[in-house]
């Protein structure tokens, strides 16, 4: 009985966890590739998990945030997938790169197009951004899915500070700090003449280390051979005096 109970429990316990950990991580969510830095480009993946085990996604739609906007939003081809660019008004014009800029992307939407996303699968619909704002922390990229039976769901609830996570979060891309070069592409590499520059002024230290170091030894050697020069003579007066004192004798 006792065994009975236990076997029950846990397999409530288990089926809590599975459920929660479903429920934690099928949601829509933006990750990105690399970083996603203020003011710079970067390219980021929709990653759009199927939550029903009866039907299979069909669309799906991401929206961008019009008081944050971005010129330029670029979708990578993805099989059996057809991808349609939205782009609107600006009521305040955009400047990029010196130009105006009087609109922006507002959302981009997928189709199934000889594809699905099916029960216990996901797709990832990779996008190439920016510029990206330099005066927000993070962008709310509200999405909406559709799934063959008609059902839609909206990931369009935003995440409030100190509240419980919403049943359906909107996906968040967080932005990093900006990239201290100002081209915001990283930093520039050193000049093929500053490097060969480089190279010489360390080829010059070190023949003048050498040049320095074979004279030193040659000095050494001179010294060394001068002293056993003047030894070898001492000893040659010292033999010719006593060789005479034994003549004499």
């Amino acid at each position: 009985m006792n065994v009975s109970r236990t076997f029950l429990a846990g397999g409530i316990a288990l089926s809590s966890v599975v459920l929660l950990s479903g429920t934690a991580f099928a949601h829509v969510s933006v990750q990105p590739q690399g970083e996603a830095a203020k003011g710079g480009y970067a390219t980021v993946n929709l990653k759009v998990p199927n939550e029903r085990d009866n039907a299979s996604t069909v669309k799906v739609e991401v929206n961008f945030p019009l008081d944050h906007p971005l010129a330029s939003v670029m979708p990578q081809p993805v099989p059996g997938w057809k991808a349609v660019v939205t782009k609107s008004k600006l009521t305040k014009p955009l400047e990029l790169h010196g130009k105006k800029i009087n609109e922006a992307v507002s959302k981009v939407t997928w189709t199934a197009d000889g594809s699905k996303i099916g029960p216990g699968e996901f797709q990832q619909f990779p996008l190439s951004l920016g510029q990206l704002p330099e005066d927000a922390d993070e962008l709310v990229l509200k999405a909406i899915q559709t799934y063959d039976n008609k059902e839609v769901v909206r990931w369009i609830e935003e995440q409030k500070e100190g509240a419980e996570e919403p049943q359906n979060p909107a996906p968040v891309l967080k932005l990093s700090a900006a990239s201290a070069d100002e081209d915001h592409h990283g930093g520039a590499a050193p000049s093929a003449s500053a490097a060969t520059d480089e190279k010489a002024g360390h080829d010059d230290k070190a023949d003048h280390e050498e040049t320095a170091a074979a004279s030193s030894a040659s000095d050494t050697t001179a010294r060394v051979l001068g002293v056993i020069g003047i030894l070898v003579g001492v000893a040659g007066v010292a033999f010719g005096l006593l060789a005479g004192r034994r003549r004499s004798a």
